[in-house]
């Protein structure tokens, strides 16, 4: 407190209530706003959204300002974002931040944003331990062997009802679609993948609630948007959908948001909405405005008040600027900065003036590099211009201004302009090489402080030099895409700027089409990657990079082919790429092309023999082959080289249940678990590996701490309904299948276990209302065809059995599962030639399917032929030893073999 008991008010407050004293103009809308404060909730009147509008310089922002100081009035609680947000998950940063800052913080929402940063970095290892899909999305030829081994992916599941304990609810949920089965591998838990795939679903309800439990204690909500024109592109449908349906929850009616930009709104999204917004569209002042301006800044002199006027087209960024500082009228060409330099008599302060535009945003250490010699005072008199706003605790001037500056210092001297530059980049270099401590190279573009120093850095090396400043933008736009799509839209918004700012075509067509490129944020950075390998600069290292990160968004889409090729084309460029080997070693794991994956691995190893993701990667394919002792191996030495790797430790734990070693199980779980205590997707995986102990109060137990922490946890959800479900807990189990599958209406693996029991109830019309759902949703029309062929069979519906794993065949050629159930339909409808057609057909795809081989030897049973079936059971006891109903089958064929004396051999007619 001060001397006087007041409150001492800083510079900035000091600023900003100066400017609102001399703000004039904008009376209906100002009116129009307040208004809809005083109107009861139900009134007709009342408007939800207003949207300010119209070119630069019209006093858009000045008019926000208002806007936020009447809400305030009113004892709103604001928050006012610009374009510093480049996605909808930093806008929603940015409010927690803002909220925060007032007292009010959003604890979930800033909470599950930590966890969407942490997990969109993660998207690389994501592939580590993928279920394996068809290069078609659907099963790969390997799917019974897989079967076989416990490891049953989405589209994988033969003879479910048969082979149902072998059957791991993970990873059919994690196999839904092929870029989830990539990421739910890394991360286990459903709704992180959710998280990475579609943020917006599981961020917006948690927002929605936030906002709701703030309101409450406030009377009203007001969020601003200013420069929509930059972040309308991707906020437009988001704020459409959060405002006007129930998509992500009910919007309290106490908000009141404001967008700002300089386009009117797009009417395919908004025009349907109409009604509800208040259209506030701004054009230059009128005279009478300029003029009352003019007045309250003591600017009287008519001459002066005309020349004003014509000089500054009434906008009233520059109507302020210039009266400011009125001086004689002696040149009727002059521009407004010229006009403005000229009147300010300071030399240092006009050359600071000058220097202050070359930064796309200011604080006193910029301006200090910036400014050559004393820069003590300029940034609190800059801040005081009336064409100088604060965005973000920083400096920014206005574009109609900062253009028109940049222009006059570009034309002038170009010498000055690219010295100034330089300065710049120096600096911002300096300052990124003190944030790289600590980092490695490959997390400095997921850290937001580095990366802006870098963008900023790369900014003004673009404008001093742009040609020669190329190459390294592009090595730098690979490294952004490698950090995500919204890192990379930072990326090509620099390059965009710096061609526009430096008049750079070059550099302004590069990074416009790199922003096209990137709104589609599922697209991740394949357009971007595409543009820069187009380019002539890249040298061999810099385009082997570029094919890696390209290949690894084309993996993690399921663009198989793609993926292939980049990878190739990389390791033909650098045979020693460990990266791109192991891609290329995901990529084939993923098609189910396994020894070559297995391969690829090994070279990757052998290139790096501490690559713990390789070695996953490896145990992965292991497991999935059956070959589970050496998977564990693998696994212990990736634990080994890093007994802190959580990841390898749940996979370890999860390979140990698959062996019944529960307590080994249990006790990599529990060390995870210490290791990364808040993780309920570890805390899920515990309650999993105790339910397959037969501890099922126990699992229950966890699953419900699991979601208590994360109520939006699906596969928790769902694997406390087969929990429950053991121990005939039916009712229950199915309402959490039911919610699990409103969570997530495409959880196929949910949608199976309720298939499951109505079908052990007797209720088919209900199992086949969701049979039929599963052939809609799945993206593997042959599994879930084969599946609802599979109850037809049960039902004793061959026909329709056969009809089904026809139209699965059709997707899918070489599907050899359908092959051997149809073959199964076939013969009882005592069609055996069919049959026996179909399952040779199966054992040419897959020759060691014992399932198929005693599929067949059924059928030759039928036909006579002992001897075939004699020889069919030997195989498939060869392949599965331990199979005790294959054992059983061919004790009893040999048992007839013995009875007829001759060994089997078929008896012609005439004996």
């Amino acid at each position: 407190m001060s001397a006087g008991g007041a409150a001492r008010l800083s510079v900035q407050e000091l600023i900003e209530a100066a400017r609102r004293a001399s703000f004039v103009g904008r009376s209906d809308e100002l009116a129009a706003f307040r208004g809809t404060f005083d109107l009861p909730p139900g009134d007709a009147r009342r408007r939800f959204v207003f949207h300010i509008h119209g070119n630069s310089g019209v006093g858009k922002t000045s008019l926000v300002r208002e806007f936020a100081e009447a809400a305030r009035e009113r004892q709103a609680l604001v928050a006012v974002l610009d374009e510093s947000a480049t996605g909808v998950p930093e806008a929603m940063e940015e409010l927690c931040h803002l909220f925060a800052g007032q007292g009010y913080p959003l604890k979930a929402l800033d909470k599950l944003l930590a966890t969407y940063r942490q997990r969109r970095y993660e998207a690389e290892s994501a592939a580590a331990t993928a279920t394996a899909p068809d290069p078609q999305q659907g099963p790969t030829a390997g799917s019974l062997a897989a079967a076989q081994a416990g490891l049953i992916g989405l589209g994988m599941v033969p003879g479910v009802g048969a082979l149902a304990g072998a059957v791991e609810p993970a990873q059919v949920a994690r196999g839904a679609t092929a870029v989830k089965a990539l990421l739910s591998a890394r991360f286990g838990k459903q709704e992180d993948v959710e998280l990475v795939l579609d943020p917006l679903r599981v961020l917006t309800p948690v927002l929605v609630a936030e906002l709701n439990r703030v309101a409450a204690d406030l009377p009203w909500l007001a969020l601003f948007f200013d420069t929509y024109e930059r972040t309308g592109p991707f906020l437009d449908l988001w704020l459409r959908d959060l405002i006007t349906s129930r998509r992500h929850g009910l919007l309290p009616g106490n908000v009141v948001v404001t967008l700002s930009g300089q386009q009117p709104l797009d009417p395919a999204c908004w025009a349907d909405h109409a009604a509800f917004v208040a259209d506030l569209p701004l054009a230059p002042f009128t005279e009478a405005e300029a003029r009352r301006l003019l007045t309250a800044k003591g600017v009287t002199d008519e001459q002066v008040v005309r020349e004003v006027l014509t000089l500054s087209g009434r906008l009233p960024v520059l109507v302020s600027t210039l009266a400011e500082n009125p001086g004689a009228v002696d040149d009727p060409c002059a521009t407004a900065v010229e006009r403005f330099l000229k009147w300010e008599q300071d030399p240092v302060r006009r050359a600071a003036a000058l220097d202050g535009a070359l930064p796309r945003r200011l604080n006193e250490d910029v301006l200090g590099a910036a400014v050559e010699g004393d820069t003590e005072g300029l940034f609190t008199w800059l801040r005081g211009l009336p064409f100088v706003s604060d965005r973000g605790g920083r400096a920014q001037y206005h574009d109609v201004v900062r253009d028109p500056m940049l222009r006059l210092r570009r034309n002038s001297s170009p010498e000055s302009w690219r010295a100034g530059h330089t300065r710049l980049a120096q600096a911002f270099g300096g300052w990124r090489e003190a944030a790289e401590e600590g980092l490695e190279a490959d997390q400095r573009w997921g850290q937001d402080s580095w990366r802006e120093l870098r963008v900023e850095e790369l900014y003004h090396l673009l404008c001093a030099r742009p040609r020669p400043a190329l190459a390294a933008a592009l090595r730098d736009g690979i490294d952004a895409c490698d950090a995500g799509a919204v890192t990379a839209r930072h990326w090509a918004r620099t390059v965009a700027d710096a061609g526009a700012d430096g008049d750079s075509e070059l550099l302004r067509a590069l990074g416009g089409a790199a922003l096209s490129a990137l709104e589609d944020e599922r697209r991740r950075g394949t357009g971007a990657l595409g543009l820069i390998l187009a380019r002539p600069e890249p040298d061999e290292e810099t385009r082997v990079a570029a094919l890696v990160v390209r290949g690894r968004d084309h993996r993690n889409l399921g663009e198989w082919q793609e993926a292939l090729r980049d990878y190739r084309r990389a390791i033909e460029l650098d045979a020693d790429c460990r990266r791109a080997r192991f891609g290329l070693g995901e990529t084939y794991r993923l098609v189910g092309r396994y020894d070559e994956a297995l391969a690829e691995f090994e070279r990757a190893l052998a290139l790096d023999a501490a690559d713990t993701w390789s070695l996953a990667s490896l145990a992965q394919t292991k497991h999935v082959l059956g070959r589970t002792e050496e998977a564990l191996a693998d696994l212990d030495r990736a634990i080994d080289a890093r007994p802190g790797h959580v990841w390898a430790l749940v996979r370890r734990a999860q390979v140990r249940r698959a062996l019944g070693d529960s307590e080994g199980a249990l006790a990599d779980i529990g060390r995870a678990r210490e290791l990364d205590p808040g993780n309920v997707w570890i805390l899920g995986e515990l309650g999993w590996i105790l339910r397959h102990a037969g501890r099922y109060e126990q699992a229950i137990a966890h699953f419900d701490r699991a979601l208590s922490q994360d109520p939006a946890y699906a596969w928790a959800l769902g694997s406390r309904a087969m929990t429950k479900h053991a121990l005939g807990r039916t009712e229950e189990a199915l309402a959490d299948l039911e919610s699990a599958l409103e969570l997530d209406p495409g959880y196929l693996w949910a949608l199976l276990r309720r298939v499951e029991i109505h079908r052990e109830r007797g209720d088919t019309l209900r199992e086949f209302v969701d049979l039929d759902r599963m052939v809609t949703q799945a993206r593997s029309k042959e599994w879930a065809l084969s599946q609802r062929g599979y109850a037809h069979a049960l039902a004793g519906r061959y026909e329709e059995a056969v009809a089904d794993y026809g139209l699965a065949l059709a997707h899918h050629p070489g599907y050899a599962y359908a092959y051997v159930s149809r073959g199964r339909a076939y013969e009882r409808l005592h069609r055996h030639e069919e049959a026996l057609a179909d399952l040779d057909r199966a054992l040419e795809l897959e020759p060691r399917q014992a399932f198929a081989l005693v599929a067949r030897a059924g059928v030759r049973r039928a036909l006579g032929d002992l001897e075939g079936e004699l020889s069919d059971l030997d195989r498939a006891v060869e392949i599965a030893p331990d199979n005790q109903s294959h054992l059983t089958l061919r004790e009893e064929a040999r048992c007839r073999a013995g009875a007829m004396g001759d060994g089997g051999r078929r008896r012609l007619p005439d004996e």
